[in-house]
């Protein structure tokens, strides 16, 4: 062989037996993988998807041990375990279930609904669309119950997306309650053009209160988590302020914190008759959930909203004014959350009290974790929240369980779902497909 002559290829490498072995075919980039392969991909090594859904059930299971073991009746089962094994076990599953159970009914469907409806069915109309209503109530009060999570959850997952952390939703919400609140009663207009009015002074009022934190970080760099927690304070006595003299927002001949009840003409009108409660309000949710969807992924606003929560000073080296983003992402993510106060007030309430805006801004952060800071996933953490919601007075009645049963349910979710490696521990799954903690790469960065 000349030196000007190349390199023969090596021989293979020889397997202990003497054999040549050959290296793994690798998956050839145009190739498609069937549903099947992909679906024990997923499970074996826990995508995003998969470790969210049994961190939920895994959670389920916790609550309900919770539930069975702080029950009087299930201890004093259980103070018999060797005598009765049998009883004390079926205490526990049937104390755990049968919470189970009412929340289902009272927050998707109920059976016993049904079956009276059936055997009503030759009664008159009126009748048969009471009970037909009675079939759907409990899917139309989660609807109820999901529509200002939903939007109070987009105003924290949309400022995430540009590094900042929102904890104001409830400043926020009682900026657009008082707005539209004050639209719905001191304001004379003609039907549709008053809804839509209401409904554009909450946006309005939600924004004008978020902008305050977005203009503040960025003229002085002041921080929005302390900004918006003292904003959410000062929100809450300006309500009481309103609401303590007759001059100002308190309904007259009352000396209760009340506002006076908002016209007809700006209620949200009821999907499905006055039978069920649900209204336009969770359609503007789901539309505002799909503007939120398109604004991040299909304009330049929204890949400037990325980049500057990626790295805002590389975003400034490519010419994005982070300043101004950081302005309108609150600016935003306030009018949402103002449209979860209109959505109260217009749809379900009629009337502002000083405990209008309940735990809507805490439980928003937890349905923006929950659904991992994405549209489509805040929906459905709206919605399962709202069946927590809606379910747990049936639980109550039914079982005797304490509401507030739902409440610890919702704070093991989070903390599973908070908890990735955990979950993957218990679970024993292979890979670290993606990571779940929407919040934890810190605030601003």
């Amino acid at each position: 062989m000349s030196a000007h002559e190349p390199a023969a290829d090596p021989p293979p490498a020889a397997s202990p037996a003497g054999t040549a072995t050959t290296a793994p075919k690798p998956e050839e980039p145009g190739e498609r993988r069937s549903f099947g392969q992909l679906l024990r991909q997923s499970v074996t090594e826990g995508n995003s998807f998969t470790v969210t859904v049994l961190a939920i059930f895994a959670a389920l299971v916790v609550g309900g041990l919770i539930n069975a073991f702080t029950n009087t009746t299930v201890l004093h089962a259980w103070s018999n375990l060797f005598s009765d094994p049998g009883h004390a076990f079926g205490q526990a599953w049937d104390t755990a279930t049968g919470a189970y159970v009412a929340l289902f009914e009272g927050s998707v469907f109920n059976p016993h609904t049904v079956a009276a409806l059936f055997q009503q069915a030759s009664i008159s109309a009126a009748v048969h669309d009471g009970y037909l209503s009675a079939v759907f109530g409990p899917l139309s009060e989660t609807c109820v119950q999901a529509t200002p999570l939903i939007l109070a959850g987009l105003a924290v997952a949309l400022p995430y997306q540009a590094g900042l952390f929102n904890i104001g939703g409830q400043g926020q919400f009682i900026g657009g309650a008082i707005v539209a609140t004050f639209l719905g009663y001191a304001v004379s207009l003609p039907p549709v053009i008053h809804v839509i009015v209401c409904v554009l002074g909450g946006f309005v009022g939600g924004a004008a209160i978020g902008w305050i934190p977005g203009e503040l970080k960025a003229r002085t760099g002041a921080h929005e988590v302390i900004v918006t927690i003292m904003l959410n304070y000062i929100m809450a006595y300006f309500l009481s302020y309103l609401l303590a003299y007759h001059y100002l927002m308190q309904a007259p001949g009352t000396v209760n914190p009340i506002t006076r009840a908002i016209a007809g003409n700006a209620h949200l009108p009821q999907l499905f008759g006055s039978h069920l409660r649900i209204n336009a309000g969770f359609l503007l949710a789901l539309a505002c959930a799909l503007a939120v969807w398109w604004l991040l992924s299909r304009t330049t606003v929204g890949f400037e909203f990325r980049a500057i929560g990626k790295n805002p000073n590389a975003s400034r080296v490519a010419g994005i004014n982070v300043e101004r983003n950081w302005v309108l992402v609150m600016l935003i993510a306030g009018g949402l959350a103002g449209l979860a106060g209109a959505a109260v007030i217009q749809g379900t309430d009629f009337t502002l009290n000083d405990q209008s805006f309940g735990t809507y801004g805490i439980d928003a952060i937890t349905v923006a974790l929950l659904g991992l800071g994405r549209p489509l996933g805040v929906v459905l953490a709206g919605l399962l929240f709202g069946a927590l919601h809606a379910g747990a007075p049936l639980m109550q009645a039914a079982t005797s369980t304490p509401v507030d049963m739902v409440e610890v349910l919702q704070a093991v979710v989070v903390l599973m779902v908070a908890a990735p490696p955990l979950v993957r521990a218990i679970f024993r799954l292979r890979g670290g497909g993606g990571s779940l903690l929407v919040l934890a790469k810190g605030w601003n960065g």
